[in-house]
C-alpha cells in the first residue's frame, strides 16, 4: 500500500473517519493517498460496545469512476463469554475493500449518475467531495464480531447446581433425592 504516492496523513481530529478527497479526484487515474487514524470511537448500537479505540489505515486509489478504498482496522469489543459469562475483551481485525463514487463532478459541479444494475451499492462521496467511512467501519466491525466469544478455548462453563464458574472453587454439592427411575444414571460417567 505504500509507493510513490504522498506520505500518510492523519485524519482531521474533529471527524476522524471523514476525509476531503477533492484533490485526489482532480488527479489522474492511479493517484493514491494514504491516511492513518487512531483513538476513534463510534457508536455500535445498543447490543455492542467498544472496549478500546479503533485504529487503522486507509489507502485511496483514483480510478476512472471514483476511488478504490482499502482499509485495515483493529479494535476490541467488550463482550461476555458464552460459557462462563465472564466479561472479556475480544480483539477485532477487519479489512474493507469498497468503491467510492462522487455525487458531484469535481470539474463541472454537475451531479454524477451511477449506472443501474450494480450488485453492490458503492459508497457515495458527499456533495463536498468528502469520504465518510464511519458507517462502513461500523459494518465491518459488526461482521467481524464473533458469534460465540469465549474467554479461552477450554472454558468449562458454569456449574449446573450453584451457577459459579467450574474453574473457581469446589463444586462438591450434596446429592438431591433422585427419581428412582433415574437412579441408574447416577453412576453414568461420560468418557
Amino acid at each position: 500500500m505504500t509507493g510513490g504516492g504522498p506520505r500518510a496523513r492523519s485524519a482531521p481530529p474533529d471527524s476522524p473517519l471523514v476525509w476531503n478527497v477533492a484533490g485526489l479526484l482532480g488527479e489522474g487515474t492511479g493517484a493514491v493517498r494514504d491516511y492513518v487514524f487512531d483513538g476513534v470511537t463510534i457508536d455500535l448500537g445498543d447490543d455492542l460496545q467498544l472496549a478500546g479505540p479503533i485504529e487503522g489505515r486507509v489507502h485511496l486509489a483514483r480510478t476512472n469512476r471514483g476511488l478504490l478504498v482499502s482499509a485495515d482496522i483493529t479494535t476490541s469489543l467488550a463482550m461476555e463469554c458464552v460459557r462462563c459469562l465472564r466479561e472479556i475483551e475480544v480483539p477485532i481485525e477487519a479489512e474493507i475493500e469498497e468503491e467510492a463514487l462522487p455525487t458531484i463532478d469535481v470539474h463541472t459541479g454537475q451531479p454524477v449518475e451511477i449506472s443501474a444494475g450494480e450488485d453492490e451499492e458503492p459508497i457515495r462521496l458527499t456533495d463536498h467531495h468528502e469520504l465518510d467511512l464511519e458507517q462502513t467501519v461500523r459494518e465491518a466491525i459488526l461482521l467481524a464480531e464473533p458469534i460465540a466469544p469465549l474467554d479461552r478455548e477450554d472454558c468449562p462453563g458454569l456449574c449446573i447446581v450453584c451457577g459459579l464458574p467450574l474453574d473457581e472453587g469446589l463444586h462438591d454439592h450434596p446429592e438431591d433425592d433422585v427419581d428412582p427411575r433415574l437412579e441408574a444414571l447416577r453412576a453414568f460417567k461420560p468418557e
